[in-house]
């Protein structure tokens, strides 16, 4: 049986990744940070209690701030593959917390190629695999499209912290003989991504402006384009890239992009309102310095990987707009039942 490890397994990606791993028969295991606050939910569907039925899934406490944490999770688990998905991932926050985004961004992951490298030169059974997230954020201003050829042109604390782990993989993987793949995903989302980031804000004020219990979406840059995928087809590519005979690094993205605004018109027309009813502007949402226009060529993880996305544009606005809506209605329900619902945070952030 094949072992994984995953950084940042509680996050959207690694709930997708670890069902994608346990369908194909991996141990997978997950570093977890210590929270006073339950924050495994994306996960309590595939968890197994191991009195039971045997650890399929082992969840550790860990985080990318401590490297000692890091290499005693590495000897106990003596992982296969390890993907680092963790960060500090939300842009606009980046500039309010700059340095703790670099210290777990950048120095985090320099911490676990660290980590690694001791472990390959312990004397591990065979090399492990080695997974690096990347981020589209880390072209910034770069004109579209992007390609694995595009010179990065970060413009927020967390893409510059990205562009930095992107250099730190690609010299241990030169310097030492690592297998390490960057992947360099251009936005993924989903029904699980977070309700502070742009998409699921928008598609859960779209079931609760429907269901009447909220008046206004606040939003900052509408013309803003990306190139939107689902977060399920993407885990894909990340287990495609570690399956090669040699490592390299590749662009992930659907090669369409849309704005802000097109998401909006897509997702209110799903429960047949007019977006313009109903969105305001804020400025506090704006970020000081924006990226225009993010849209990826992903040529090569078609050709080299054989991977391709299967949901499109309008197929994930439906399917989030779809989940929010029953969490409304959900919330409605129990509203008419006398029970309080404590604001959210998706205010917070956009």
């Amino acid at each position: 049986m094949r072992r994984a490890l995953i950084a940042g397994i509680t996050g959207q990606d690694g709930a997708y990744l670890t069902e994608f791993l346990l369908a194909k028969g991996y141990e997978v295991h997950g570093l977890m940070r210590r929270s006073s606050l339950f924050n495994t939910d994306r996960l309590d569907h595939v968890y197994r209690d191991p009195h039971e039925t045997g650890p399929a899934l082992t969840l550790h406490y860990g985080d990318l701030t401590d490297g000692t944490a890091l290499r005693r999770t590495i000897e106990k688990v003596r992982p296969h593959e390890v993907y680092n998905l963790a960060a500090q991932s939300h842009v606009k926050v980046s500039f309010d917390i700059p340095e703790y985004t670099a210290d777990v961004v950048a120095v985090g992951t320099l911490r676990l190629l660290e980590a690694l490298r001791d472990y390959d030169r312990a004397g591990s059974v065979r090399h492990v695999r080695y997974y690096q997230a990347g981020s589209s954020e880390m072209f910034g201003a770069a004109p579209a499209p992007q390609s694995e050829t595009t010179p990065f042109y970060p413009r927020s604390p967390y893409a510059v912290s990205k562009v930095a782990a992107h250099w730190y993989a690609v010299n241990y993987r030169e310097a030492y003989g690592m297998f390490i793949c960057n992947g360099i995903l251009f936005n993924h989302e989903s029904p699980r991504r977070g309700e502070t980031f742009v998409t699921r804000k928008i598609t859960r004020a779209v079931g609760r402006i429907s269901e009447g219990l909220q008046g206004k979406l606040y939003l900052g840059n509408l013309d803003a384009r990306r190139d939107w995928g689902f977060a399920g087809d993407y885990v894909e590519a990340m287990w495609l890239m570690l399956q090669q005979d040699a490592p390299d690094d590749y662009v992930v993205a659907t090669g369409e992009s849309y704005s802000v605004r097109d998401f909006c018109e897509a997702a209110f027309a799903e429960v047949g309102l007019d977006w313009r009813d109903h969105v305001a502007f804020d400025q506090r949402y704006l970020r000081p310095t924006e990226v225009d226009h993010l849209l990826g060529d992903a040529s090569k993880a078609r050709d080299r990987l054989g991977w391709r996305p299967r949901v499109g544009f309008d197929a994930l606005v439906t399917q989030m707009v779809g989940h929010d809506l029953d969490l409304a209605r959900q919330e409605r329900a129990l509203q008419g039942a006398g029970f309080f619902i404590a604001a959210r945070g998706a205010a917070l952030a956009s």
